[in-house]
């Protein structure tokens, strides 16, 4: 019996170190067959973030923007991928593409400056700086306040107008964008020449990085802003008017 015993667990234990080994030999297998994973290409190891310093840097946050400061988190800006194909199907003809920053940044600069005449005219209809700031006509006049503006106009049929200005605004700024995929236009991201006033003619490049830098961080303001007074005078009737609370 006790021989019978010993030769059953010699067999298993035979058993257990063969499926061991495989185990092994499959798991090492399966390691060194993996593919270069893609985080290795989006960070810079040995650097910290400048806004996060318990993250690496995301790579393409290396300085060369105005305003950067190192803060992306999720390492977005470091996505390889082709934006071009949003504005014109890549079916149409090859272009060199936009990279992810570019983007980015175009509509960083975009959602800035339609936040920062967001947040002024939110406050200059509801009376923030005096008196109501408002079309002329009874149909503006007698509005309550911003915040009940948007249902009231699309009902008027104000924000049909609005919308259509809004598509064709972006359907000719688009245009600016293929011309970049297409290597035709060497352009700043959301530079579209528009200085009217000369704010940076005769300006040096330092001098004009601060004038940049002004606009992205005032923009930057601005988004927090306009999402903090919306989402204040939307907490009830009581919040509707200024000051909003």
């Amino acid at each position: 019996m006790m021989k019978l015993s010993a030769t059953v667990a010699a067999m298993m234990a035979v058993s257990a170190s063969a499926f061991s080994t495989t185990s092994q030999t499959s798991s090492s297998t399966s390691l060194n067959a993996m593919p270069d994973r893609l985080w290795d290409t989006m960070v810079e190891k040995g650097e910290r973030s400048a806004s996060v310093p318990f993250l690496p840097r995301a790579k393409a946050l290396d300085g060369s923007y105005v305003g950067d400061v190192g803060f992306d988190p999720f390492f977005l800006s470091s996505i390889p991928k082709n934006w071009a194909g949003i504005i014109q199907p890549p079916s149409w003809e090859e272009t060199g593409g936009i990279d992810t920053l570019y983007w980015m940044r175009e509509a960083e600069l975009k959602h800035s400056r339609v936040s920062m005449l967001a947040w002024f005219g939110w406050l200059a209809t509801d009376g923030a700086f005096g008196f109501p700031l408002r079309f002329p006509g009874e149909i503006y006049q007698s509005i309550p306040n911003s915040y009940n503006a948007h249902d009231i106009l699309v009902d008027q049929g104000s924000m049909q107008f609005m919308l259509l200005v809004v598509a064709v605004l972006e359907f000719t700024s688009s245009a600016a964008l293929v011309q970049v995929s297409k290597g035709e236009l060497d352009r700043e991201a959301g530079d579209f020449g528009l200085d009217p006033l000369g704010f940076l003619k005769g300006k040096s490049k330092e001098e004009s990085d601060k004038m940049k830098l002004r606009e992205i961080n005032n923009g930057r303001l601005a988004m927090l802003a306009f999402g903090a007074v919306s989402t204040q005078a939307a907490l009830g009737e009581a919040t509707q008017d200024f000051p909003y609370f």
